[in-house]
C-alpha cells in the first residue's frame, strides 16, 4: 500500500464532526423531532403528526436503506433489528417514538462512524511528517521536487531543520537527528557517513548529503503505516467474542420477539403483546456491544504508533494486556549491541597482533555479532578460507593454509588461561579461544555493554508484578555479571536459538519474548507474543513481530505493557456494560415495566458512553504519568 492510497481513503474519511456521514440527516431528524413534540405541547395537532413523520423519515434515511442492503445479501445485523422495530411502530401508530428511535439510533451510528475515523486520522498523521519539498542534486544542480518524485539513488540534502522526505543512507555531513515523533524516542540520534535515517527525522545541524533507498511510497513510514492499517482490521479474543455473540444475537431476539408477540397473544391483547414485542426486539439489540471491543482497539493501536509502538492487532494487544511473565534476549536487546574487544591475553611468546590477526581472518565473512567486534580491532583482516560454522561453539578454517578455529573455552582447550578466563567472565565479557595450527594462541574477552536504561526497565517490569528470564547463548557466568547489574534472577546460558523457543514454552504464564526480531525468531514464535526492539527500517522485524518497538530505548517496553493492560481492561468494562445492558432491559421490556421510547434512550446512550470509554484507550497522557511514577519523578 503506497502513501497515495493512504491520502486517497483518508480523504473519504470526515475530518470534522458535522461532515460525518449520516449526522446530517440526524440532526434534521432530531430538529423536527423537538418541533413536532413542541407542536404537541401546545396543541398544534396538524403539525405535530407531520412533523414527527419527517422525523421518521429522516432518521430512517441514515440507518434503514443500509440494513436493506445487508438484508438482500442475507446479512443480520443491528440495523435489521432497528428498522424492524422502526416499521413496527409505525404500524402501531407509535409515531412518537418511531421519531425518537430513528433520530437516536441515526446519531449514534452517526458518532460511531467520527469515533473510529478520528482514530485513523491520527495515525495517518504519521505521512504528515514527510515535507511537502525536497531539495536533491540533478545533473550537479540543486532541484527542489516534491517527494513523491524522489527516486531511489537520489542525493537528498537535508539542511538543519529540515525533515528526512525518505529513508536513505548518509553519504556525506555529519550531525545529529531528531526521531521522536517516530520512534518516540527523546534523545536525538548522531549519525555520520554511512548511517541509516529514515523519513520523517529531523536534521538538528549542517548539512546532511543522504542517497535515497526507498521511495516515499515504500518508505518506513509508509510501511508503519499499512502495519498499522492492518492490524487495526485483525481482531483480538475479545472482539472475536463480541461478533460472535452479535451474529447470532440477531436472529434468537428476531425469534424471542416473535414468541413473546405470539405467546402474549394466546394469553392476552395482541396489541400490547406486540408492542412488548417490539419493545423486546430494541432491548436486547447487541448496539453496545457490537461497537464496544473494535472501537477500544483502533484508538488503542493507532495511539501506540504515535509513541514508536507497532501492535499488530487486537489479538496482540490483548495478549500483551495479559502477560505475566516477559523473557529478554541479551544481546541487542539488554545491551546496547555494539561489542568491542576489551582484552587480548596471548600465549607465551605469541603477540596479541597475531591473536587478533587469525581471529578476523575467521569472522572476516560472519553475520556473527561478535564479529564486528574482533574486525574492528584489526586492519585490513585476510579472509580465512573453508571456514564452516560449528552451532553453539564457534568458527573453523584454513589461515594462511592452515587449520585454526575460533570459539568457546571448552570446544577449544583454554585450560592454560583458566585464571584470565574466569576474570573476564566475572567481568561479564564473552571468552573467545583462538587456535592456529593445533596450538591455542590466546584468549580474547569481548565485551557488549549494558544499555544504560536496562536496569531502569527491568524495575518497573518488576513494578508491574512481571516475572523476568534473561536468555542467552553466552556462558553462564557472563550472564549472570550482566543479570546481577539489572537485577534480573531467572538466568538462562548457553543455549541455542532452538533451546530459547523450549526454554519460552516452560515459562509460566501469558509469555512474552523480547528479542531483535531476526536472530530471535523461534523464541519470539513461541511465546504468546513476540517483541521486537530497534524495528524501525527492519523489514523482518516489523512484519514478522506480534509488535515492534521502533526505537532501541527499552523503557518503551514498560509502556508498550502498561497500555496494552489498560486497553485490556477497557475492553472487558465494555463488553460487560453492554452485556448487563441487555440483561437487565429484556426482561423489563418484556412484562411492560418500559416503554419503546424509554429503551431506545437507554439503549443509544449506553451506545455513546462505550464510544466514549472506548476512545479512553487512545489517550496517551495516563501512560506518560504511569512511566513518570515509575522513574520517580513523581509520587505514587
Amino acid at each position: 500500500m503506497s502513501a497515495d492510497c493512504c491520502a486517497d481513503e483518508a480523504a473519504d474519511e470526515p475530518r470534522r464532526l458535522w461532515r460525518t456521514p449520516g449526522l446530517i440527516l440526524a440532526v434534521a431528524a432530531g430538529l423536527l423531532l423537538g418541533a413536532g413534540l413542541l407542536a404537541g405541547w401546545f396543541g398544534a395537532v396538524l403539525a405535530e403528526s407531520p412533523l414527527l413523520g419527517l422525523a421518521t423519515v429522516a432518521g430512517g434515511l441514515a440507518f434503514v436503506p443500509g440494513a436493506l442492503r445487508a438484508l438482500w445479501h442475507r446479512q443480520l445485523g443491528v440495523g435489521t433489528l432497528m428498522t424492524i422495530a422502526l416499521v413496527g411502530a409505525l404500524l402501531l401508530g407509535q409515531l412518537t417514538e418511531a421519531a425518537m428511535l430513528a433520530f437516536l439510533f441515526s446519531i449514534s451510528e452517526a458518532l460511531e462512524k467520527y469515533s473510529l475515523a478520528r482514530t485513523r486520522r491520527g495515525l495517518r498523521s504519521l505521512l504528515a511528517l514527510v515535507p511537502e519539498r525536497a531539495r536533491v542534486v540533478r545533473d550537479g544542480r540543486d532541484v527542489v521536487i516534491p517527494p513523491s518524485e524522489l527516486r531511489v539513488g537520489d542525493q537528498l540534502l537535508v539542511r538543519a531543520g529540515e525533515r528526512v522526505a525518505s529513508d536513505g543512507v548518509v553519504r556525506a555531513g555529519r550531525s545529529s537527528v531528531d526521531t521522536a515523533a517516530i520512534t518516540g524516542e527523546s534523545m536525538p540520534v548522531e549519525v555520520g557517513k554511512g548511517d541509516d535515517v529514515f523519513a520523517g527525522s529531523i536534521n538538528a545541524h549542517g548539512v546532511l548529503t543522504i542517497e535515497v533507498t526507498t521511495t516515499v511510497a515504500d518508505n518506513s513510514l509508509a510501511k508503519i503505516v499499512r502495519v498499522v492499517r492492518d492490524a487495526q482490521r485483525r481482531k483480538g479474543n475479545r472482539q472475536r467474542l463480541a461478533d460472535r455473540l452479535a451474529r447470532p444475537l440477531v436472529p434468537a431476539i428476531m425469534v424471542l420477539a416473535a414468541l413473546v408477540a405470539g405467546l402474549g397473544a394466546a394469553l392476552g391483547d395482541p396489541a400490547t403483546w406486540a408492542e412488548r414485542a417490539l419493545v423486546v426486539l430494541v432491548a436486547a439489540a447487541p448496539c453496545a456491544l457490537a461497537i464496544s471491543v473494535p472501537v477500544t482497539v483502533i484508538a488503542a493501536v493507532g495511539a501506540a504508533s504515535r509513541i514508536g509502538l507497532l501492535v499488530k492487532g487486537g489479538a496482540a494487544l490483548e495478549t500483551l494486556g495479559a502477560v505475566r511473565t516477559v523473557a529478554l534476549d541479551k544481546t541487542g536487546t539488554l545491551t546496547s549491541n555494539n561489542p568491542t574487544v576489551t582484552e587480548v591475553v596471548p600465549a607465551e611468546g605469541v603477540c596479541a597482533e597475531r591473536v587478533l590477526a587469525v581471529a578476523a581472518a575467521l569472522e572476516a565473512r560472519s553475520e556473527h555479532p561478535l564479529a564486528s567486534a574482533i574486525l574492528a580491532s584489526t586492519t585490513e583482516p585476510v579472509a580465512a578460507d573453508e571456514v564452516t560454522s560449528v552451532p553453539g561453539a564457534g568458527l573453523c578454517g584454513t589461515v594462511a593454509g592452515t587449520p585454526a578455529r575460533l570459539g568457546k573455552p571448552g570446544w577449544i582447550d583454554t585450560d592454560l588461561f583458566a585464571a584470565e578466563v574466569s576474570r573476564l567472565q566475572d567481568a561479564g565479557a564473552t571468552v573467545a579461544g583462538v587456535e592456529h595450527d593445533g596450538v591455542v594462541l590466546g584468549v580474547l574477552g569481548i565485551r557488549d555493554n549494558l544499555r544504560p536504561e536496562a536496569a531502569e526497565t527491568v524495575r518497573a517490569l518488576h513494578g508491574a508484578g512481571l516475572r523476568l528470564a534473561m536468555l542467552t547463548g553466552d556462558n553462564q557466568r557472563t550472564a549472570k555479571a550482566l543479570a546481577r547489574q539489572t537485577g534480573i534472577d531467572d538466568v538462562h546460558a548457553g543455549l541455542l536459538p532452538a533451546d530459547k523457543a523450549a526454554i519460552v514454552e516452560r515459562l509460566a504464564g501469558p509469555t512474552a519474548m523480547v528479542g531483535d526480531g531476526v536472530n530471535d525468531a523461534p523464541a519470539l514464535a513461541t511465546a504468546d507474543v513476540g517483541i521486537a526492539v530497534g524495528a524501525m527500517g527492519t523489514d523482518v522485524a516489523i512484519e514478522t513481530a506480534d509488535v515492534a518497538l521502533l526505537g532501541t530505548d527499552l523503557r518503551h517496553l514498560p509502556q508498550a505493557l502498561w497500555h496494552a493492560r489498560r486497553a485490556r481492561a477497557i475492553m472487558l468494562q465494555n463488553i460487560a456494560l453492554s452485556a448487563a445492558i441487555v440483561l437487565t432491559l429484556v426482561p423489563l421490556a418484556a412484562v411492560g415495566i418500559l416503554g419503546l421510547a424509554t429503551v431506545v434512550l437507554i439503549h443509544e446512550l449506553a451506545e455513546v458512553l462505550v464510544i466514549a470509554n472506548g476512545l479512553r484507550a487512545g489517550r496517551l497522557r495516563p501512560l506518560v504519568r504511569r512511566a513518570r511514577i515509575a522513574n520517580g519523578a513523581v509520587p505514587r
